[in-house]
């Protein structure tokens, strides 16, 4: 039995050692996440340790054991590539998600806010938003210089639509309408929000999608297509 300890207490040792030692993929690892790794490797040393001391045969003991440290080097394979795993997963979420869903997003160090979003199948971007807290689905229009509101939707986000002046002239494929100019309190993409949004509210019929126009995408830091994905940085 002390011969099982002695083995038991020399593998955890050195599995210690692999993963907190220098060029050991947990030896960049700080706080909770290096105390995580701590624990669970002695979980695993106590586990093995109550088996020796239960007795039975011992190469179900063996295998008892092999399973939990292959549970053990699972999880620490999935940490070491979750950057890969993350990409492999936006790629599936990609292919099954519905278009205007944020694909992704992430934040660097310096606070700017990434949302990836795919392409529909007649080769426009439609971002899933809210408006004044109210979720709404937008077209992404660079041609429009303003977000632009059906009367609905402007309804549900709180806007007043019966005591709007449909008084700025808009140019669309039908000819010359009328809009009334609002100011949107907030208007959100993902992580991105902004505040204080010009917008404008279309007359009844005039409009099948909302706009996500210029009036919010000139705020963003940047915006771009790559193959099927539009990029929003803000």
């Amino acid at each position: 039995m002390l011969g099982w300890l002695l083995i038991v207490l020399l593998v955890l040792t050195g599995l210690f050692y692999v993963l907190t030692g220098d060029g050991g993929p947990a030896g960049d690892l700080e706080g909770a996440e290096r105390w995580a790794f701590i624990a669970a490797a002695v979980l695993m040393g106590l586990y093995a340790f109550s088996l020796m001391l239960g007795g039975g045969r011992l190469g179900e003991n063996l295998r008892h054991l092999g399973l939990w440290a292959l549970i053990f080097i699972g999880l620490v394979a999935g940490y070491s590539f979750r950057g890969e795993l993350e990409a492999f997963g936006t790629r599936i979420a990609g292919e099954l998600m519905p278009p205007g869903h944020t694909i992704s997003e992430s934040r660097s160090p310096s606070g700017e806010v990434s949302v990836r979003l795919r392409q529909r199948p007649d080769g426009h971007f439609v971002a899933r938003g809210e408006v004044n807290g109210t979720r709404l689905s937008l077209l992404v229009d660079t041609g429009a210089s303003t977000v632009v509101l059906k009367p609905a939707d402007a309804e549900r986000a709180g806007i007043n639509v019966g005591s709007l002046s449909y008084s700025v002239a808009v140019k669309t494929a039908n000819g010359t309408s009328y809009a009334a100019p609002v100011r949107l309190r907030t208007l959100a993409v993902g992580g991105i929000v902004f505040e204080d949004v010009e917008a404008l509210v279309a007359k009844p019929g005039n409009l099948s999608e909302n706009l996500l126009g210029m009036s919010f995408l000139r705020r963003l830091r940047s915006y771009e297509v790559q193959g099927d994905f539009l990029t929003l940085r803000g």
